[in-house]
């Protein structure tokens, strides 16, 4: 469950999502354990046992994050883990606003594709989509929690999706009981200045 969000709406939740494949591999050979004054000795040689895909889900401004394991990154994919967003972990929201890159599948007509009418039209009406700008997913704070799940987590050769599943799990439950909120603040007149090269040029 999502903690509650000091900055904004109580009603209101400003969610961060990113995604991330990762290839599988498998060691051909026992590593030979770790002695005093000697690391754990791995072979160079590997088998690569397929790919995976891990969907960050991050509430910036109340320190809580998310990670999902998927066989795949399709629009379906992406729909079914929007749906386990809104009603589960912030049911309670009457609005959750998700940042989020421009990928084809992270759109609002994927819960369409995936979903009864009925259900998909329930689900967009507490949805609100921003898009990140071209060259700028920077703004994008899951963009970070995935970078810092990579240099902690994923440092090494992960075998299959279940180690991948738990390996993940253990980092992200860690990291929202030790971690604080990111003081996230950047309004518009900010982007006006910062990002003034993203914004069209008109001429008269």
């Amino acid at each position: 469950m999502g903690k509650t969000n000091r900055f904004a709406s109580p009603s209101e939740s400003v969610i961060c999502m990113d995604e991330q494949p990762i290839q599988l591999v498998k060691e051909t050979r026992i590593p030979l354990p770790a002695k005093p004054g000697q690391p754990e000795l791995v072979d160079y040689e590997y088998e690569r046992n397929g790919t995976a895909n891990i969907f960050m889900f991050t509430e910036p401004l109340s320190g809580w994050r998310k990670t999902v394991v998927s066989e795949r990154r399709t629009a379906v994919d992406w729909a079914t883990e929007i749906k386990h967003l809104l009603d589960n972990d912030y049911a309670e929201s009457d609005k959750v606003i998700l940042v989020c890159d421009q990928l084809n599948t992270q759109k609002l007509a994927s819960l369409y594709v995936a979903f009864e009418p009925s259900t998909a039209r329930r689900l967009v009406e507490r949805l609100e989509i921003h898009h990140t700008p071209k060259h700028g997913s920077w703004l994008n704070i899951a963009e970070n929690e995935l970078s810092a799940m990579t240099r902690q987590c994923l440092d090494r050769r992960i075998r299959d999706r279940e180690t991948l599943e738990q390996e993940t799990t253990a980092w992200y439950i860690q990291r929202n009981h030790s971690q604080k909120f990111v003081d996230w603040q950047f309004t518009t007149a900010d982007a006006r200045i910062r990002l003034k090269r993203l914004y069209p040029q008109i001429e008269n």
